[in-house]
């Protein structure tokens, strides 16, 4: 159900929809970049395991059912088949996700007072991404936005042998305990959205998004919809949580996988159906939420058993070690290329505009070094608190806010702080 939105909230976003004339263009480059991730791609290997993990997310999707239908998408979650949900039910353990929802909004507070061309800013970095998108990126955006509830998505960051393993034990059940965990760490995004109450992009009066339809999921050539508020984005926060957890889980692709969370972040653009102000909210969000987690004992003897089983089981696929598995395969794994880097940064701040402030400080939060602990296992807490601020972006750009846990985990760029470790 949509919310209802008051004639002054929408007489301001027209306002701002009317002056959205000052964001920077996307750089041809990221461009370039997003389209070898596509079943679009110029590479065979890559576009023909693209369409295995497609095929297998359709086939989750519609079940027993001889064919798929959009009905279906409504009720679609992981099966008993591959998440083992007996066993986390049996663990009783508590995700308190009201208390971790209300420490979201927090973290995200600033938002409310965001500047009208921050808003503009935001607004047409959308219209540029949905307007001037390929084939293949919305392609790759449908399959993306169908995908949130299965851990499909995750499996072309892994590279064309570690992430055919991924997939092939997922799709037998052999990573049920990884399955079940990861997913049910999500943090929703509901109360946020009711909280904030701003309207999607395609809401926005008089806008000239395009609605791209489906010709790759139920392949109905249905425009793709959502509903519920815009901030933050629930999609990008289901994709940073999973993409940190599996990371964590194999830190041999650690990079390419929180890069593959911002890559499909930017799905929802080209969707027309979030700004990029929400994509960087739901960073911070799942970030956050998921340092919160591996500091929970409770938790974390959860995780250490999932964990085991889903390395045992991709070790076994791959037939070798999974440091051998896990090695980038040039054009074939484009989330191992270092244009990635660049678009990884880019998505940092998606050049919205930059305040002017005193040089701040970047103060770690207690636990938050947990999220380098399984990428750089060789560094001490200390070396990995004082990496996480050398590596951190500039301070300034929106949603920085005014207390230090908004500097943090705003300016945290992970990939940047594990990249140039890993190499």
């Amino acid at each position: 159900m949509r919310f209802r939105y008051s004639l002054l909230a929408t007489t301001l976003l027209l306002a701002h929809f009317a002056q959205a004339k000052n964001a920077p263009a996307i750089p041809e480059k990221i461009q370039a970049t997003l389209d070898t991730t596509t079943p679009a791609s110029g590479d065979a290997r890559f576009v023909a395991f693209e369409g295995q993990i497609q095929q297998s997310l359709i086939d989750a999707l519609k079940g027993d059912a001889a064919k798929l239908t959009r009905a279906q998408l409504d009720k679609t979650a992981q099966s008993d088949k591959l998440a083992d949900k007996a066993w986390l039910k049996a663990s009783g353990y508590d995700f308190d996700k009201k208390a971790n929802q209300q420490a979201g909004i927090a973290l995200l507070s600033a938002f409310s007072t965001l500047p009208k061309s921050t808003l503009d800013a935001s607004m047409q970095v959308v219209e540029q991404a949905n307007l001037n998108a390929t084939d293949g990126q919305r392609r790759q955006a449908v399959i993306d936005a169908e995908g949130q509830n299965h851990l499909f998505f995750l499996a072309d960051a892994l590279g064309p042998k570690l992430g055919q393993a991924f997939l092939n034990a997922y799709n037998k059940g052999e990573i049920g305990k990884a399955a079940a965990l990861i997913k049910a760490s999500e943090v929703s995004t509901g109360a946020a959205k009711a909280h904030f109450n701003y309207p999607r992009p395609f809401l926005m009066p008089g806008n000239t998004l395009y609605a791209v339809p489906d010709t790759s999921v139920v392949k109905d050539n249905q425009p793709y919809q959502a509903n519920e508020g815009s901030f933050p984005s629930g999609h990008t926060n289901t994709a940073w949580t999973d993409a940190l957890l599996l990371g964590e889980m194999v830190p041999e692709r650690f990079v390419p996988l929180v890069d593959r969370a911002a890559r499909y972040g930017y799905s929802r653009m080209v969707l027309g159906v979030h700004y990029s102000i929400d994509l960087i909210g739901s960073r911070m969000v799942a970030q956050r939420n998921v340092a919160h987690y591996l500091n929970d004992a409770n938790y974390r003897r959860l995780f250490d058993e999932a964990k085991q089983q889903l390395r045992g089981a991709l070790e076994k696929e791959c037939g070798t070690t999974l440091a051998e598995c896990a090695k980038p395969a040039g054009e074939a794994d484009p989330y191992a290329a270092p244009q990635m880097r660049q678009f990884a940064h880019f998505a940092m701040t998606y050049q919205l505009p930059q305040e002017r402030v005193k040089k701040s400080a970047v103060t770690v939060p207690e636990g938050a070094e947990v999220l380098l602990e399984g990428p750089l296992p060789h560094l001490s807490a200390q070396q990995r608190r004082q990496l996480m601020v050398s590596s951190a972006i500039a301070g300034g750009y929106p949603l920085s806010g005014t207390t230090l846990e908004q500097n943090f985990w705003q300016r945290l760029d992970l990939s940047a702080a594990v990249g140039g470790r890993q190499r």
